[in-house]
């Protein structure tokens, strides 16, 4: 603690003034009572005809010198808030990594003060970790992720540019790239959620896989089932939201649209290119394809046509 003689305004500082290296921050903590005092004593004689509160410092007065200076950094314009924005997200980052988490790239991170990251956690740059994410131990955050609000078990990879929101994702489970994982979704442990696969308010249940281009919404999924490309739950009506329920041992195939309300029990098989309108009962084949014909030879007729008319 010092005692201050005063506070000088760059503009009535002398060449003597100018060569100290201390400077006022603006933050003052002051009994009422005396503020009030002084206040009314502060006059505008000075170089801009101004009332400077800083004139209220003189007698009895304690200064605190600051061990970072770089914690009161002024902010004016938007580079400077810039500035002291890379100070904030750098200095988080670095915490994180005394206790144990491997950032790759420091600057390009960012925090929030509120998440919480476990030993052994590798992150990757450009990755935002949002709210009160929570992020166990062994975890890899590959490039580009987005997290907001949502808890990653032990072990999970989050693949290059996926967004994750308001969700739990399980241990040991692989998600993205591209992937976004939308509200209230439960991922239970030992998944694959793959490239182009959105899941909104989806349950999956243990060591199911949604490999790629797929989209589930209000769905329930039990363990152990595989959902082939390019399945869509079709959940909205254009007036309501309706719930799709996937047993466990089931496979859907490719290219599958499941229209809700409907159920497909444990066990079942969906033949890809099925439209599903109705439950399929457990340990049941559903299909529902136009019979397949093949005329002989008209590829090349059909070629031959096409040629002539280009001429």
């Amino acid at each position: 603690m010092r005692s201050p003689l005063r506070i000088v305004e760059e503009k009535d500082a002398s060449d003597h003034d100018k060569k100290i290296q201390e400077v006022n921050t603006g933050i003052y903590y002051c009994n009422a009572t005396q503020l009030l005092k002084r206040l009314a004593e502060v006059k505008n004689v000075n170089a801009q005809k101004e009332y400077y509160l800083t004139d209220i410092i003189h007698r009895d007065c304690y200064a605190h010198l600051a061990a970072n200076e770089n914690e009161f950094l002024g902010v004016n314009d938007p580079v400077q808030l810039a500035v002291c924005a890379r100070q904030i997200w750098s200095e988080r980052a670095k915490t994180f990594m005394r206790a144990g988490v491997r950032i790759v790239e420091p600057d390009s991170t960012y925090i929030s003060p509120t998440a919480k990251i476990g030993e052994d956690v590798v992150i990757y740059p450009n990755v935002y970790i949002n709210g009160s994410t929570q992020i166990a131990s062994g975890c890899i955050i590959r490039h580009g992720v987005r997290l907001e609000n949502s808890k990653i078990g032990k072990n999970t990879e989050i693949r290059e540019n996926t967004l994750i929101e308001d969700s739990v994702i399980g241990s040991d489970c692989g998600v993205g790239p591209m992937a976004h994982i939308r509200p209230e979704t439960k991922i239970a442990g030992g998944n694959n959620i793959g490239n182009f696969v959105e899941l909104k308010k989806a349950t999956i249940g243990k060591n199911s896989k949604v490999p790629h281009l797929t989209y589930l919404g209000d769905v329930s999924v039990g363990a152990d089932t595989n959902i082939g490309c390019g399945t869509i739950t079709c959940n909205y009506d254009g007036y309501n939201k309706s719930k799709t329920e996937i047993g466990s041992n089931v496979f859907v195939g490719s290219d599958v649209q499941l229209i809700a309300p409907v159920k497909v029990g444990d066990g079942a098989m969906v033949g890809a290119g099925t439209t599903v309108t109705k439950n399929v009962p457990a340990g049941s084949l559903s299909l529902s394809r136009t019979p397949q014909i093949n005329h002989s030879g008209m590829a090349d007729k059909l070629r031959k046509l096409k040629s002539k008319k280009h001429k």
